[in-house]
């Protein structure tokens, strides 16, 4: 654990599953409904810091966030993004991008461009993409 460190103290999100190497948390982003965040436990900064095998279970977890996603919520689009910039631990993004959100197709950091009623719609399927990525770690 970093000092500091706002990932290693809390859970960075709503909690859905906690490995002993990872946790997937569900990000509440009313313009990004399904937003899920993968981030590793202890505190590393890069990808490159973790052994082979820990760098392919920190993939295979993003990809089964993003399947359920796409299971779930339907996107058009997912972005995948481990910045770090702001806060130096690993960690994924797992963003779902549809047509009518508020900056699409530019990046969800630039200005927002609209407003979509759409929206709430999506808001209504997150208990089912909840109890999906719980299911889709369990196996």
């Amino acid at each position: 654990m970093a000092m500091n460190c706002e990932l290693c103290t809390v859970d960075g999100g709503e909690l859905i599953l906690k490995t002993d190497k990872l946790r997937v948390v569900l990000i509440d982003d009313a313009n990004y409904p399904g937003f899920c965040r993968v981030i590793w436990n202890t505190h590393v900064k890069e990808m490159t810091d973790l052994a082979i095998a820990d760098r392919s279970t920190m993939m295979q977890a993003v990809c089964k966030v993003e399947q359920a996603i796409r299971d779930v919520m339907q996107p058009h689009k997912i972005n995948l993004a481990s910045l770090g910039n702001m806060v130096p631990h690993l960690h994924w993004h797992v963003i779902p991008r549809y047509l009518d959100d508020a900056h699409f197709p530019n990046p969800i950091w630039a200005a927002t461009d609209r407003v979509s009623a759409e929206m709430e719609a999506k808001r209504a399927l997150l208990p089912v993409l909840r109890e999906v990525l719980k299911r889709g770690f369990a196996a």
